[in-house]
């Protein structure tokens, strides 16, 4: 399969700056693969699609305020630094994006905040806009992380134009984020609202979760026209056998199982057994879904509308079938849905 398939042209306006005001009222396109039909509905009709002992699979990931601003030493310049990952809690390293890159060099110091009570040294170059820091921090680790958290921000992707807002804390996050590690929302799960959830609970729907960290790389433009070239970022993913229990009892009762969103179905297909059952799992995954490509776990998916020549949109594609994705998407963008991250969601079933 060739990049230049995925190629569709979408309008500007059509990439959402904000959430719906509801969760749960964004809107919602349904593809039924067997009927190859379209339909379109508001999120909280997702009910109606499924039963009784049916399952859906959960990222439980929670969204850290990655995105900080510091000066630099002597010339005051301001810093944007994007914090990627730790990589050692007791040395205080993490691994960053710094921007602009051509004015951070190794030995540079970062200061951060009013009072310039946080101080980061560069260690080292990783790539063109990589730095490795060492902050420089008096008190305890509990302490050093409070101080993140209250000079982050939160780390809309950049096509958001427009100045982060308090309610943004609130909405790039699912309802039932757990474990802090990601740098970007699982968007699909966006949707769901307490509301939502307790009815589906109430029919009895069940639900259960996996981790997975959702990394920049979410966000990295394929660079190669043959995709099978492609070498997707690696991002940390973690089944449990409580998980493994519940998914592998769905798939031996024939019931319907459903992937929010692509984060789930990449650490799902990292984590399958040569039977077709789920495994547990907690490593590095660089699972790279595109078509045509066999899926062994979830029979239906949520997912947003994403951007031309993302490897979201190919994994969605691998799922519904390429051709009938590309009549989707030509629909959502003649009945102007939202696309990317606090845009609207799309069931496949």
């Amino acid at each position: 399969m060739k990049l230049s398939k995925f190629k569709f042209e979408l309008p500007e306006g059509l990439l959402a700056e904000y959430p719906a005001e509801h969760r749960d009222e964004s809107r919602l396109m349904v593809l039924d693969r067997k009927k190859q039909t379209i339909e379109h509905h508001t999120f909280k009709d997702l009910i109606n699609y499924f039963d009784e002992g049916d399952l859906m699979i959960l990222n439980n990931t929670k969204v850290f305020p990655a995105r900080m601003y510091g000066e630099k030493e002597k010339t005051g310049a301001r810093i944007e630094v994007f914090l990627l990952r730790e990589l050692n809690a007791e040395s205080r390293l993490w691994d960053v994006l710094v921007d602009p890159a051509r004015k951070i060099r190794i030995g540079n110091k970062l200061f951060f905040g009013d009072d310039e009570s946080l101080v980061a040294e560069v260690i080292d170059n990783t790539t063109s806009r990589g730095r490795t820091l060492r902050f420089l921090y008096d008190g305890s680790y509990e302490e050093f992380r409070k101080k993140l958290q209250e000079l982050g921000e939160t780390p809309l992707p950049k096509y958001i134009q427009r100045k982060v807002e308090p309610s943004d804390a609130e909405r790039y996050q699912t309802i039932y984020a757990k474990h802090e590690g990601a740098v970007a929302a699982p968007t699909a799960g966006l949707h769901f609202s307490k509301h939502l959830m307790k009815r589906l609970e109430i029919k009895g729907i069940d639900f259960s979760e996996v981790t997975l960290h959702v990394g920049l790389g979410t966000f990295s433009p394929v660079e190669v026209e043959d995709l099978s070239k492609h070498k997707m970022d690696s991002e940390k993913a973690i089944v449990t056998s409580e998980t493994i229990k519940i998914v592998n009892n769905a798939i031996d009762n024939k019931k319907r199982i459903c992937a929010v969103g692509t984060t789930v179905m990449r650490a799902l297909e990292s984590a399958v057994s040569s039977n077709g059952h789920l495994n547990t799992f907690d490593r590095w995954t660089n699972k790279f879904i595109f078509p045509p490509y066999d899926f062994s776990i979830a029979n239906s998916m949520i997912t947003n509308f994403h951007t031309p020549k993302s490897t979201l949109m190919m994994m969605a594609a691998a799922f519904a079938g390429y051709d009938f994705l590309m009549e989707a998407y030509e629909e959502a963008v003649k009945e102007k849905y939202k696309f990317y991250s606090y845009g609207d969601a799309m069931l496949i079933i």
